[in-house]
C-alpha cells in the first residue's frame, strides 16, 4: 500500500473502494480547509504579537489588553449557534465564504485601532464575523467521514492551529519590523497583511468547496454509493440508539458536560496563545527572536496531535485520549507558575502545548459519535460557543493576575485549574459517551 493510502486507511483490512474514496475526499478537502483555518486562527491570535508594540504605543494596560483579547469571544458566543444552523440551511460553500470574507476585512481594519473603545469594538465584531467557522467545519466533515476516520482527520484539520503559530509567530515578529513603512506602525502592517489572504480564500471557497457528497463530481458513482451507504448506516444507528431534536440536544446534560470539558481546554489554549509572546519576550529576546522561540512548543504539539489522534482511531478509545492530555496540560501550566528559570519554563510550556493539541485532535469525536443532523449542528455550535467563552476568561484571568502581582507566571498557575477540572470531567462524565460510541459501532457492524 502506498504511503498516502496508509495515512488514509483505518485499522484493519479495507476494501479498495473505501481506501480510494477516503483518499479522494482527503486530498480534495483537508489541505484547503487547513489553509482556511490557518488564516482564521492567525487573524484571531495575531493580537498577541501586535501587543508587543501596540500596547505601549496606545497605552493599554494588561487588563485593557485582556478585555480586548477576550471580548472577541463574546461576539463569537452570541452568534455561534445561529451561524451553524445557517450553514446547515444554506450550504457550506456559501456560508463559510461569507464568514471568511467578513473576518478578513475586519481583521485588516484592526489596523485602525486608536484607543480602548475602537479596540474593543473591532475585536467584538471580529468574533461576530468568525462565529460558526470552526463548528461549521466540524459539522461539514461529518458529511464526508465515517466515525472511524474522524479523529485523524479532525486532527489533520486542527493542525492549522499549531501550524499557524509555527509559521505565523516568526512572520508576525518580522512584520513588526515594518514599523514606519508608508507612515504605518509595524503592528498595523501585521493586521493588514495577515487579513488580506482570508478575503481572497473566502472568494475561492464559494467556488471550490462542495456542499455534500452527492454533488461531488470529483467522486465516481461507485465511491458516492459506498460513502452514502456508510454514512446513512451510521446515522440510522445513532437515531435507533437515541434520536434527539434540536431542543433536546441543546438542553442535554451530556452536551453541557462536553461544553465544560471544552471550556477547560480552550482556557489553556488561548491563555497560552495570547500571553506566550509576552512571556518569551520577557526572557530578553528581540521581536523577531520571540517569534521563532514562541513557535517551538507548537512544533512539538503538532507532531503529538497527529500521533495521538491516530492512536485514538486505532484503539477506538476517546475518553482517556481527551482526559489525560488535559491533566497533563494542567500540571505543566502549574509548573510554569512555580519556576523562574526560562529553560524550565519553556520545557513546561512545550509539554503544555503537547497536552493542549492532543486534546484538540480527539475531542470533537465525542459529540459526533451520538449526534446527527440539525441536533448535531446546534449541539456542536453550543459546545464550541460555551467552550470559547474561556477564550475571554483565560486571557483575562492571566491579565488580571499579572496586573495584581506583576507576574504572568502566577497567572498560568491560576489558569491551570481550568484544564484540571476539564480533565476530571472527561473521566467522570465521559463514560456514557464512550458507551454510546461503542453501541453505535456495534449497530453499524
Amino acid at each position: 500500500m502506498s504511503q498516502s493510502a496508509t495515512l488514509f486507511a483505518a485499522p484493519g483490512a479495507k476494501s479498495e473502494i473505501e481506501t480510494s474514496t477516503i483518499r479522494a475526499i482527503s486530498w480534495r478537502l483537508i489541505p484547503f480547509l487547513v489553509l482556511a483555518y490557518f488564516f482564521s486562527f492567525l487573524d484571531r491570535v495575531n493580537l498577541g504579537f501586535a501587543a508587543l508594540t501596540m500596547n505601549a504605543e496606545l497605552k493599554f494596560s494588561p487588563t485593557v489588553f485582556a478585555w480586548g483579547a477576550g471580548i472577541f469571544f463574546i461576539g463569537y458566543f452570541l452568534f455561534e449557534v445561529p451561524s451553524n444552523l445557517a450553514l446547515e440551511k444554506f450550504g457550506a460553500s456559501r456560508w463559510i465564504a461569507r464568514i471568511m470574507v467578513s473576518w478578513g476585512i475586519i481583521s485588516a481594519l484592526m489596523s485602525l485601532v486608536s484607543g480602548t473603545w475602537s479596540f474593543y469594538g473591532l475585536r467584538f465584531l471580529l468574533g461576530v464575523a468568525e462565529a460558526g467557522f470552526f463548528p461549521g467545519i466540524i459539522l461539514y466533515l461529518t458529511y464526508w467521514y465515517p466515525a472511524e476516520y474522524r479523529a485523524r482527520f479532525l486532527a489533520a484539520f486542527a493542525i492549522a492551529v499549531p501550524i499557524s503559530t509555527v509559521f505565523g509567530a516568526p512572520l508576525s515578529g518580522l512584520l513588526l519590523g515594518l514599523d514606519g513603512a508608508m507612515g504605518l506602525k509595524g503592528w498595523q502592517w501585521l493586521f493588514i497583511i495577515e487579513g488580506i489572504p482570508s478575503v481572497i480564500l473566502g472568494i475561492v471557497t464559494w467556488f471550490y468547496l462542495t456542499d455534500r457528497p452527492a454533488k461531488a463530481d470529483w467522486l465516481s458513482a461507485e465511491q458516492k454509493a459506498w460513502l452514502s451507504k456508510k454514512l446513512e448506516g451510521e446515522t440510522a444507528a445513532k437515531q435507533a440508539a437515541q434520536h434527539l431534536t434540536l431542543g433536546q440536544a441543546l438542553s442535554s446534560p451530556k452536551v453541557l458536560t462536553l461544553s465544560l470539558i471544552y471550556f477547560g481546554f480552550v482556557s489553556a489554549l488561548y491563555g497560552m496563545q495570547f500571553w506566550l509572546p509576552q512571556i518569551v519576550k520577557a526572557f530578553g529576546f528581540s521581536n523577531a527572536q520571540t517569534g521563532f522561540v514562541t513557535a517551538v512548543p507548537y512544533v512539538f504539539g503538532t507532531i503529538a496531535m497527529i500521533l495521538w489522534a491516530r492512536h485514538s482511531d486505532a484503539t477506538r478509545e476517546r475518553v482517556m485520549h481527551v482526559g489525560a492530555p488535559l491533566l497533563l496540560t494542567a500540571i505543566s501550566l502549574a509548573v510554569c507558575g512555580y519556576m523562574d528559570s526560562p529553560g524550565v519554563t519553556m520545557v513546561a510550556l512545550v509539554v503544555a502545548a503537547i497536552g493542549v493539541f492532543c486534546t484538540f485532535g480527539v475531542f470533537w469525536t465525542l459529540p459526533t459519535a451520538w449526534l446527527s443532523g440539525t441536533a448535531a449542528a446546534g449541539a456542536i455550535a453550543l459546545i464550541n460557543s460555551i467552550g470559547n467563552l474561556a477564550g475571554f476568561g483565560g486571557p483575562y484571568l492571566i491579565g488580571w493576575v499579572k496586573e495584581a502581582t506583576g507576574s504572568t507566571s502566577t497567572g498560568l498557575l491560576v489558569l491551570s485549574v481550568l484544564p484540571l477540572i476539564g480533565g476530571l470531567l472527561a473521566f467522570l462524565g465521559g463514560h456514557e459517551t464512550k458507551a454510546e460510541f461503542a453501541s453505535v459501532g456495534e449497530a453499524r457492524r
